[in-house]
């Protein structure tokens, strides 16, 4: 046997051990780097503000400290304005049951000349095993619904956490990294982290924008059809539609037209074709002039990207699918040479020579030299 087989062999097992405890530890912690990557943009994202403040004399960590107060007071005055309204919507559809369960049994013994009543329908509701299961099974669910609304609250307080002290000590992380890193390397992550904070920035500020405005184009609508509850379906609309990806417009506009079918199923209509023509209205006229200056990235690669995203990360690689691939755009920009495009008209769509209008020029002009054989030839009518 030589000599270097068995330190071979356990070299190879070693590398064979710390590979497979890389990938444990990894999947161990998958959790904690997808916080710590949300708790980062979520950082980006708050900078240009904190460095305002901090321009004016206010210390960094104040100034984190009072922006995410603002947005905590914000998210939860919204999320108590909601709950109050979905309450009220259900104590209301509660109180008024008796009478649409009369009107769906009067409608049936007209229509099928049958004798029911509401106390018979009552009775076999509630003896029947259907309701006795979903009973059970509502009160074993509250324990895992439980169990997830504190998992909830601790993945956000972890995000939270994270977020203000990216923010907080932004210029000693910043430090910290071009520390590592030669000088020449040291402009560049500088750069990239400008370009970061910038399109990240600026895509949450033009979507916060773009949402005010839907709120209030919303709002108006909803206040003119007498829809209760406007100004919280207003914010709903703006918010859930601006920052939830692809499905966010479909999932804004639900709400509201519930709430107004519950006042008049023809003002449920209107409501929807509202939200068609304000989304047309929004994606090729609003958003492109909103944002042309902060992300500026293609309709279809935002798609892909956010298609990517949720692949990769699920809801959260959807979120930050933009921001990522427009500061991966800028930085790329930045660095790619690019050259001045040649006067060819194939670059506008026009086919050159080899092909389209050109080619059938050219056959037109060999149809037109070609010879008539439908005459005789000099020759011939010699002969």
């Amino acid at each position: 046997m030589p000599r270097w087989l068995p330190r071979a062999m356990v070299l190879a097992l070693a590398l064979i051990a710390v590979f497979q405890l890389g990938s444990w530890a990894f999947h161990q912690l998958t959790g904690l780097l997808i916080n710590v990557l949300i708790a980062f943009f979520l950082a980006l994202a708050v900078e240009p503000a904190v460095s305002w403040m901090a321009a004016r004399g206010v210390r960094r960590g104040l100034g984190t400290f009072l922006v995410f107060l603002g947005v905590f007071v914000t998210a939860a005055g919204f999320v108590t304005l909601l709950g109050s309204m979905l309450a009220g919507q259900i104590i209301t559809i509660v109180e008024d049951f008796p009478d649409y369960l009369d009107s769906v049994i009067n409608w049936v013994n007209a229509h099928f000349h049958t004798e029911l009543r509401r106390v018979d329908v009552q009775e076999g509701l509630l003896r029947s095993d259907w309701l006795r299961d979903y009973v059970q099974n509502s009160a074993t669910g509250v324990l895992d619904v439980s169990a997830q609304v504190l998992g909830g609250l601790f993945q956000l307080l972890t995000v939270g956490l994270f977020s203000f002290y990216f923010a907080a000590d932004g210029p000693r992380l910043r430090r910290t990294v071009c520390s590592l890193l030669p000088p020449a390397r040291q402009a560049e992550v500088l750069r990239a982290w400008e370009i970061a904070v910038n399109k990240t920035g600026g895509y949450l500020y033009s979507r916060g924008l773009m949402a005010l405005i839907s709120g209030l184009a919303h709002f108006v609508l909803l206040e003119v059809l007498e829809v209760p509850y406007a100004p919280v379906l207003a914010v709903w609309v703006g918010l859930v539609s601006q920052f939830i990806p692809t499905i966010g417009t479909y999932l804004a506009g639900a709400l509201p037209m519930l709430i107004a079918f519950t006042v008049d199923p023809w003002y449920a209509l209107w409501v929807l074709t509202f939200v068609v023509l304000y989304q047309q209205f929004e994606n090729y006229v609003l958003q492109p002039k909103l944002t042309s200056r902060t992300v500026d990235i293609h309709p279809a690669v935002a798609f892909g990207s956010v298609v990517a995203g949720t692949a990769l990360l699920g809801a959260v690689g959807a979120l930050i699918a933009i921001p990522a691939i427009a500061t991966l755009q800028a930085f790329l920009g930045a660095y790619v040479k690019r050259y001045d495009v040649t006067d060819d008209p194939r670059v506008h769509g026009h086919r050159g020579p080899g092909g389209g209008p050109g080619l059938l020029l050219r056959v037109r002009g060999l149809w037109a030299r070609r010879p008539d054989t439908t005459r005789p030839r000099v020759e011939d009518a010699g002969s």
